[in-house]
C-alpha cells in the first residue's frame, strides 16, 4: 500500500549540489548580508568594498536592521578608524570588520563619513 517517492535530483530544479552548497553556507554561519549602503552625496568614491556577513541565527530569527558607523578615511584611501553609531551590536561588529578592509579613492586630507549599512532578513 505504501509507495516511496521517487526522487530525481537532477531535473527537479533543485540539484544535489545546490541542496549541498546551501547547507555549507547555512552550516558555516558565512551567509553573506542583503543588505543597502548609504553614502551622502559627494561623498568619497569606495573602490573596493566588502560585503559583511550577515550572523545566521539573526537571519533564520528574521532580525535585521540599520547599522550606522562613523568611517575616518586617511588621505590614502585606506580606513584608519571605525566607531558604530548605532545598530545592533552584533550587525555593527560585522559591518565594522568588512569596513575596515574597504578602499577609498585617494584624496588631499583625511576625512570622516558616515556609512549606514541596512540587513534585510526578507531578502
Amino acid at each position: 500500500m505504501g509507495r516511496s517517492a521517487n526522487i530525481n535530483w537532477r531535473s527537479g530544479g533543485i540539484g544535489l549540489l545546490r541542496i549541498l552548497a546551501l547547507l555549507s553556507v547555512i552550516c558555516r554561519g558565512g551567509a553573506r548580508a542583503a543588505q543597502t549602503y548609504e553614502n551622502s552625496p559627494g561623498e568619497r568614491k569606495v573602490l573596493s568594498r566588502v560585503d559583511p556577513d550577515y550572523p545566521v541565527a539573526l537571519q533564520k530569527l528574521y532580525i535585521g536592521g540599520v547599522v550606522r558607523v562613523e568611517v575616518v578615511v586617511a588621505a590614502n584611501g585606506s580606513v584608519r578608524s571605525l566607531k558604530l553609531l548605532g545598530g545592533s551590536p552584533i550587525l555593527g561588529q560585522s559591518s565594522m570588520k568588512a569596513i575596515k578592509q574597504w578602499k577609498y579613492a585617494p584624496a588631499l586630507a583625511d576625512e570622516t563619513l558616515t556609512v549606514k549599512i541596512e540587513f534585510d532578513p526578507h531578502r
